[in-house]
């Protein structure tokens, strides 16, 4: 089984940083894509953030210069730095992993994690 484990969110003050990070687990041999999606209540998920296995990156344009994807891909994780957080960026934030290759020539179309929930409020 390939799992998406994800830490760092928490409760932050307006123009404040939060670094997210997730993790894949299982016997893994690559990851075409990794990123970050987001849910506030009342709106359906977007995308934040996505980086790709040759570390080309997406970006909502409501956090472009604010949010820094990045990923280390021997070690199969990938983080969201978020800095001059604002209240609209409270939201439950859910890692995302697509075309996740394992052994046997077997490959997961999509995997999710359980989502990190981030409150930006004073």
């Amino acid at each position: 089984q390939v799992q998406l484990v994800e830490s760092g969110g928490g409760l932050v003050q307006p123009g404040g940083s939060l670094k997210l990070s997730c993790a894949a687990s299982g016997t893994i041999l690559r990851i075409n894509s990794m990123g970050w999606y987001r849910q506030a209540p009342g709106k359906q998920r977007e995308l934040v953030a996505n980086i790709s296995s040759g570390g080309t990156t997406t970006y909502a344009d409501s956090v472009k210069g604010r949010f820094t994807i990045s990923r280390d891909s021997p070690k199969k994780m990938v983080n969201l730095q978020m800095n001059s957080l604002e209240p609209e960026d409270t939201a439950v934030y859910y890692c995302n992993a697509k075309n996740i290759e394992v052994p046997l020539g077997y490959w997961f179309p999509e995997v999710w994690g359980q989502g990190t929930l981030v409150t930006v409020s004073s």
